[in-house]
C-alpha cells in the first residue's frame, strides 16, 4: 500500500510529467471544493492537489477537511496558480483517517505559542513546531557525526545514579519504597538499605563523573542523553527534564577543551545551515514579525540568520573572569545603572552581563575563563593563584551562557581536599578518585545543555517549546 509513496519535499524538487505519483499527508485547507493544500511534515511547502471538478463523489470531498489523512494517487503538472512550481492533479483519491472539524482544535489561522502548549500533542502539524523539531533533529544528528569523525566514543551513562555530580542536591528520588509507611532505621530515618537498590537512589543530573572514567581509557568520548533538575523554577529557560552533550577528553588542558568546543559549536551551527535553510529562513522571518510586536528598546540587535552567521564566521574572543568583570565595571550600561544586579569581582555572572559582553562590546562569542572557585564545582582544576579555577563558559548572542566546561582537577590530594572543603563524600565517590589513584592525566570536558542550543538555533524565546513535551513544575502532560 505505502511502497510507492513519495515524500512531497523530494516532489517539489522534481519536473512535470510523473505519472502515477502517490503521496499521504494530512489537508491544511481545502478551497473551492477543488484545491487540497496537503503536508506531509517532510517540507512546511504544501503541495497542492487539485480534484478536478465532477470527478470525484461528494461524499468523498465532504470528507476532506483539515488534517484529514488522504492517499492522493495522480499525474504531477506545472502548477497554474502562483506560489509552486507543479502541483499534482488527482486521479484517486483515498481517506486514510478522518478529521471533525467541529472538534479539532487546530484551524487555518496564527494560534498563540501559549495555546499551543496546551495541545503540545498537535502542536507538531503546525509550520513553527515542524521547523523547530527538523531543525532538532538536523542538530542531533550532527552532534553524532561531529564526534564519530573525531574518533569519539559514545557512552550511556546511567539515569539512576546515587551520586550527585553538581553538588546541587535538587533531584528526582527513585524509590520502590511505599510512600504512606517507608521502612525507618531505628533513629527514625528511612530505610533505604531495604529499597530496590539498597541505597538511597535519584535522577542524574550529569553523566560527567562516569564519562571521566570512561576518558581514562578509552582516551576520547562524549555522552549525550536526558538530564534531570528538581528546581522549583519556572522561567523560560529552564526545564526538570532535559538533554545534555557531555564529552570528556584525556589528554586535554583548558586550550584544548576551547578548541573543541569552539570548533563543535560551528560545526554543528554550519551542519543545519548547510542543511535546513528553508526552515531557518522561515524562523528568521517569524522572529522578525515577533519581534515587530515589542517595544524598540527590547528588539534583538541581529536577526536569527545574521546571530547563526556571527557564530560560524568569527572567532570567538576569550577573554578571563578578571577581564569581563573590568570591562562590565567600565561598561556605560554599569555607570548608568542599566544593569539590574550587580557588577563585582566573585559574582555569578548574569545572563544580563553575558549577553552585554557578546552583543555590545565584543560582538561576537566570547569565551570566559578563570572564574572563582568559590562558584565553581569541585572537580574543576585549580590555578596557583589558589583564587581561580580552571573553568570557562562559551558566551553566546541573545542566550549567554551556552556551553559550560573545565579541565578537571587530576592532582588526587587538590581534589580531595576540595571535596572536604565542600563536604563532598570521598567514600561515596571512591570509584571516582580511582582516576585519580591508577594514572591520572590531565583530562578535560564541557557540557551543552542540548535545549539551549535548539533554542539558540531556532529563536524561540520559551525552552519548552523545543522540546516535544516539557517537563517542569505543575508540568507533566502527555
Amino acid at each position: 500500500m505505502f511502497n510507492k509513496r513519495i515524500k512531497i519535499k523530494e516532489l517539489l524538487l522534481q519536473l512535470p510529467g510523473q505519472h502515477d505519483v502517490v503521496v499521504m499527508g494530512w489537508v491544511r485547507t481545502f478551497r473551492n471544493t477543488q484545491f487540497i493544500a496537503l503536508n506531509d511534515g517532510s517540507t512546511n511547502t504544501n503541495l497542492q492537489v487539485v480534484a478536478e471538478l465532477g470527478r470525484f463523489d461528494d461524499d468523498l470531498l465532504k470528507r476532506i477537511t483539515t488534517s484529514a489523512a488522504l492517499k492522493v494517487t495522480g499525474e504531477l503538472v506545472a502548477s497554474q496558480g502562483k506560489g509552486q512550481t507543479v502541483e499534482l492533479k488527482a486521479s484517486q483519491i483515498e481517506i486514510l483517517g478522518d478529521s471533525d472539524p467541529e472538534k479539532y482544535p487546530l484551524q487555518p489561522k496564527k494560534h498563540s505559542l501559549e495555546f499551543l502548549r496546551e495541545i503540545a500533542h498537535l502542536r507538531f502539524r503546525t509550520n513553527t513546531f515542524a521547523s523547530i523539531f527538523r531543525v532538532r533533529h538536523a542538530l542531533a544528528f550532527a552532534i553524532h557525526r561531529f564526534f564519530h569523525d573525531k574518533g569519539f566514543l559514545y557512552m550511556h551513562t546511567p539515569i539512576i545514579t546515587a551520586s550527585d555530580a553538581e553538588g546541587a542536591g535538587e533531584m528526582f528520588r527513585v524509590t520502590t519504597l511505599p510512600f504512606d509507611q517507608p521502612p525507618r532505621t531505628e533513629d527514625g530515618a528511612i530505610d533505604f538499605s531495604q529499597d530496590f537498590f539498597g541505597k538511597s537512589t535519584n535522577l542524574t543530573v550529569s553523566g560527567q563523573l562516569e564519562g571521566e572514567l570512561a576518558a581514562t581509557a578509552f582516551g576520547d568520548i562524549y555522552t549525550f542523553g536526558p538530564t534531570f533538575r528538581a528546581e522549583n523554577s519556572n522561567t523560560t529557560r529552564h526545564l526538570a527534564e532535559f538533554w545534555m552533550i557531555e564529552p570528556e577528553m584525556a589528554f586535554h588542558d583548558l586550550e584544548d577543551n576551547m578548541n573543541l568546543a569552539e570548533s563543535f559549536m560551528k560545526s554543528i551551527i554550519r551542519f543545519v545551515m548547510d542543511n535546513n535553510m528553508e526552515d531557518l529562513v522561515f524562523l528568521d522571518q517569524r522572529l522578525l514579525e515577533e519581534e515587530k510586536q515589542l517595544p524598540a528598546d527590547k528588539r534583538s540587535e541581529f536577526g536569527l540568520l545574521d546571530k547563526l552567521k556571527m557564530v560560524v564566521n568569527n572567532d570567538f574572543e576569550r577573554i578571563t573572569y578578571t577581564e569581563a568583570i573590568n570591562i562590565l565595571l567600565e561598561s556605560p550600561a554599569y555607570k548608568k545603572k542599566k544593569f539590574q544586579y550587580e557588577v563585582k569581582w566573585g559574582i555569578d555572572m548574569q545572563s544580563e552581563h553575558e549577553r552585554y559582553l557578546v552583543e555590545k562590546h565584543f560582538k561576537k562569542p566570547v569565551i570566559v575563563t578563570n572564574y572563582p572557585k568559590d562558584i565553581k564545582a569541585f572537580y574543576m582544576r585549580q590555578n596557583d593563584d589558589g583564587k581561580t579555577v580552571a573553568a570557562m563558559d562559551i558566551l553566546a548572542p541573545g542566550i549567554g551562557e551556552i556551553v559550560g566546561g573545565s579541565q578537571r582537577e587530576e592532582r588526587f590530594d587538590l581534589l580531595t581536599q576540595r571535596m572536604r572543603d565542600m563536604h563532598i563524600s570521598e567514600e561515596e565517590l571512591w570509584w571516582y578518585l580511582d582516576t585519580r589513584r591508577f594514572g591520572t592525566v590531565p583530562h578535560a570536558g564541557f557540557g551543552l545543555g542540548f535545549e539551549r542550543m535548539v533554542l539558540f538555533v531556532t529563536g524561540m524565546t520559551n525552552i519548552r517549546d523545543v522540546i516535544a513535551f516539557p517537563r517542569a513544575p505543575k508540568t507533566a502532560d502527555f
